[in-house]
């Protein structure tokens, strides 16, 4: 029998916390026990929000309540509101300088980890203490919760699209130039100077509809190279680690090409500043207002500017750039 949803509806918490009880006892009666109040009084909340819903929350199974699929995603809302209720009181509980101000950063899979570090290490010794949550994903999603106001900010390796239906506000931080690294074994296999030594060698590439898949392609044809790809990867420190095994080159941010050599013992195969990364701090709200968000905005701009005059002032061959093959 299908219910129809009503398209305004108040959310009623002493109905969803009937609900939680009930799923997290897996019974009415130690639910009824756990709240002190009556089963029948339950079983009527519980009708109420399900009417409320649009959809059933539970099936019999014999003697036993269990959730239907629908109930299964309203538990687990239900379990993060409960939680941050909680949050919510311990906070209040104490004294106005032993509460900590929250910054909440989504960060894109392929944002570069390494100025991850650079650009959120100011929030870490922010004075008066900030804390300070991280969470990974795809941009879409991520400019999902902005909006929602789940986050306060987003590093980004690329604008929001034009026909995006979030509105949001973008604030370059900067651009990068290429650098195409590969483990020291690979590389002694790739014969003749950059960017000959990148055919037919196994590429190790961002996804499909990136900001730098997209520009890599481009570079690609324009220096007619068709790339032997044999892995493609959402999260650019995965893709590294891969890279250390010699399954294929990589395409990375000159700004952090030093870090990456050092680090994972790559070898420079060449850089091109015709393909660039370029990178973002979105956020809801044009102007930032948020304490530790505008220290971040202020210190990444600084920080990328120190790397890119770094980079601009090492050597035509900087270390790890084998000898070329005549």
């Amino acid at each position: 029998m299908e219910s129809s949803k009503p398209e305004h509806a108040w959310l009623n918490f002493h109905h969803l916390r009937y609900f939680q009880a009930v799923a997290a006892e897996g019974s009415l009666r130690r639910a009824a026990e756990k709240l002190r109040v009556s089963q029948p009084s339950i079983c009527a909340q519980i009708k109420l929000l399900e009417s409320s819903l649009g959809e059933g929350l539970f099936r019999r199974q014999g003697r036993s309540l269990v959730l239907t699929d629908f109930g299964r995603i309203i538990y687990t809302y239900a379990t993060d509101i409960f939680a941050l209720g909680n949050e919510l009181l311990t906070a209040a509980k104490r004294g106005p300088a032993a509460r900590a101000m929250r910054l909440q950063v989504g960060i894109v899979d392929s944002f570069p980890k390494l100025l991850s570090l650079d650009i959120l290490r100011p929030v870490l010794s922010h004075v008066p203490p900030v804390l300070l949550a991280c969470h990974e994903g795809k941009l879409e999603d991520l400019l999902g919760q902005l909006v929602a106001h789940r986050l306060d900010a987003v590093l980004a390796d690329e604008a929001p699209p034009l026909n995006s239906s979030f509105k949001t506000f973008t604030h370059p931080l900067g651009s990068s130039g290429i650098t195409f690294c590969a483990a020291p074994a690979l590389a002694r296999q790739l014969k003749g100077r950059f960017p000959a030594n990148l055919r037919d060698a196994p590429a190790l590439l961002p996804t499909h509809g990136t900001a730098l898949r997209r520009d890599l392609d481009q570079w690609f044809r324009g220096a007619k190279i068709e790339p032997r790809v044999v892995g493609e990867f959402d999260d650019a420190a995965l893709a590294k680690v891969v890279a250390t095994e010699g399954a294929g080159y990589l395409a990375i941010p000159t700004i952090v090409a030093a870090e990456a050599v050092e680090h994972y013992g790559f070898v420079t195969l060449g850089r091109t500043e015709e393909c660039r990364t370029h990178l973002f701090i979105i956020t809801a709200e044009r102007r930032i207002e948020h304490p530790a968000l505008l220290t971040l905005t202020g210190e990444a701009r600084a920080q990328l500017t120190q790397r890119a005059q770094r980079t601009k002032h090492t050597s035509a061959k900087p270390k790890g750039v084998r000898k070329q093959r005549k």
